[in-house]
């Protein structure tokens, strides 16, 4: 009898203990998920963190000239796209100087934005169906077009003079790299991790001929004036800002600015200040 007791008594407190630890369990939200229709509270997307921090993170290129130029002596970062990037600045956050720059390049920028090391990449980005597998972008902010860079006197004056024997420089990870392969399959492609880097190369002899994006090019003939761009382009590179998928509020906000910028003149005004003319309609 006295064991039937006690094994009742023992029943009894584990009973209690299950009601309490119960109860503990939906206290303060511990556990309690769908039984109570709790749930966790959505991230903040990037423009709240961005309009949270106060500043703009922007990757951009530190080594094309007219876009993205780092000047060794100031330290200073200046080009079309910076320009593009502090405008925005000025229409998310309030203020062009609330807006921090780091340099990419075609092969480390959408990694870097992946990882959220920047909040977009205004980088000479050719919008393309690949990178929009990867990236999301803006509406198109710059209209260019791949074409060749040649040391002046140089028999290549069109595409057409790249056969088999020239040897092309281009940089990684650029669409130009693929678009002349398609164009010139003949050719010898070499590669490098960044624009000065090829056009260093061409300078040294190390290649024929340079291609990307014609204004990318202009900017490296004003650099040097014993080279030239040559023939017409031959591949249409819209540019885009990229921004991380899914990021549809950030996105909005981007499209909104550049819109802002086009109707209040502000882009004829970057774009003439380093293309030289007035865009193209």
């Amino acid at each position: 009898m006295k064991s039937k007791k006690w094994l009742a008594t023992g029943v009894s407190i584990i009973a209690l203990s299950a009601m309490i630890l119960s109860a503990c369990g939906t206290k303060d939200g511990g556990d309690a998920g769908a039984g109570t229709g709790g749930s966790k509270p959505a991230s903040a997307s990037v423009l709240d963190e961005i309009k949270s921090r106060g500043k703009l993170v922007v990757g951009v290129k530190y080594d094309t000239k007219l876009f993205g130029l780092k000047d060794p002596a100031s330290g200073k970062v200046e080009g079309f796209d910076v320009d593009i990037a502090k405008a925005l600045a000025k229409q998310i956050v309030g203020d062009e100087n609330k807006i921090e720059l780091k340099e990419v390049t075609s092969k480390t920028r959408i990694p870097m934005l992946d990882n959220k090391e920047i909040d977009m990449i205004i980088a000479t980005m050719t919008i393309n169906d690949e990178r929009k597998k990867q990236v999301d972008f803006s509406d198109i902010y710059f209209k260019a077009g791949q074409s060749l860079l040649v040391k002046k006197g140089s028999p290549i004056k069109t595409i057409a003079d790249v056969k088999k024997g020239t040897k092309v420089l281009a940089v990684k990870g650029s669409t130009s790299v693929d678009n002349i392969k398609q164009k010139s399959p003949d050719a010898t492609v070499l590669e490098f991790d960044n624009y000065q880097d090829a056009f260093s190369a061409l300078k040294a002899g190390q290649g024929d001929t340079l291609t990307t994006d014609n204004a990318i090019l202009y900017g490296m003939a004003a650099q040097d004036s014993n080279y030239e761009v040559v023939g017409e382009p031959f591949t249409d590179e819209p540019y885009g800002i990229a921004i991380k998928k899914g990021e549809s509020a950030l996105q909005q906000a981007v499209n909104d600015g550049l819109k802002t910028l086009q109707s209040s003149g502000e882009y004829n005004k970057i774009y003439e200040k380093w293309i030289g003319k007035a865009p193209s309609k």
